[in-house]
C-alpha cells in the first residue's frame, strides 16, 4: 500500500480488500486539508493516482485546484479521464473536481467527464470574480445535506460555476443563481470545499462518508 497511507484501522472492516477513502491524487487538488478532515472524522484515507486503489476503495473523493483544461491534461496522462466515470462506489467531486465531472467548461475550452449534463461557465455580472469567501445553499435536495439547515453558510473560491440543471440538488446566489451541488446515482459533486467549511461542510462530508 502507498507510503501515504494513514490510521490502518478501518470502520468498515476492510470492504472488498480496498481502503475507507481514496482521494484523488493528480496533481490538481486540495488533497492535503481533505486528508486531515477525513482523518478528524475518523477514517481511513489515501492519496493515490493508482486505478486499482480507487477502485477498490469504499468512497472516493475527486478534488481539484486549478485551471480546467491543465487538469483535465493530467488526468488523461494518467488515464483517470477513463476510470472515474466508471466507478461503481460513492464519488464526490469538490470545487474543480465537481466541474470536470460536467459535459463541457468555457474555462480552457475543456471537454470534461460527461458525467453530469451540465456547462461551466464564467461569472459575467458584474461582481468580483472570483467569489471568494462565505456564501449560503438552499434548496437542498439530497440526504448528502441530512441535518443541514436551510441558507447555511459554505465556503467557496471559484470564477466559474455550474448552471442549474435536473442533477442540481443545491444552489447558491452569486448575482445569478448557479448550481452548487449535483447528484447522479453514485455521483455527488459540490463546488464549496467543505473541509473549509466549519461544522456544516464537516457534516456534510460526514454524510458523503456514510453513505
Amino acid at each position: 500500500m502507498s507510503e501515504k497511507e494513514i490510521e490502518t484501522s478501518s470502520p468498515f472492516g476492510g470492504v472488498r480488500g480496498g481502503v475507507d477513502l481514496v482521494i484523488i491524487d493528480y496533481g490538481a487538488g486540495n488533497i492535503q486539508s481533505l486528508k486531515f478532515a477525513a482523518k478528524r472524522l475518523g477514517y481511513n484515507a489515501i492519496l493515490s493516482s493508482d486505478a486499482e486503489e480507487i477502485r477498490l476503495a469504499d468512497k472516493v473523493i475527486f478534488p481539484g485546484v486549478g485551471e480546467a483544461s491543465s487538469a483535465m491534461k493530467m488526468l488523461k496522462k494518467t488515464g483517470l479521464d477513463k476510470v472515474i466515470p466508471t466507478l461503481k462506489q460513492p464519488v464526490l467531486g469538490i470545487c474543480l473536481g465537481m466541474q470536470l465531472m460536467c459535459d463541457y467548461c468555457e474555462e480552457g475550452d475543456t471537454k470534461g467527464l460527461g458525467i453530469f449534463k451540465a456547462e461551466v461557465v464564467k461569472f459575467n455580472n458584474g461582481l468580483k470574480v472570483p467569489q471568494i469567501g462565505w456564501n449560503r445553499i438552499f434548496d437542498l435536495k439530497s440526504k448528502l445535506f441530512e441535518g443541514i439547515s436551510e441558507q447555511e453558510f459554505v465556503y467557496l473560491v471559484h470564477s466559474f460555476y455550474v448552471k442549474e440543471c435536473e442533477e442540481t440538488i443545491a444552489s447558491t446566489n452569486y448575482g445569478v443563481e448557479y448550481t452548487s451541488a449535483i447528484q447522479k446515482d453514485n455521483f455527488y459533486g459540490v463546488q464549496f470545499h467543505p473541509e473549509k467549511s466549519s461544522d456544516a461542510g464537516e457534516k456534510i462530508l460526514k454524510n458523503f462518508l456514510e453513505s
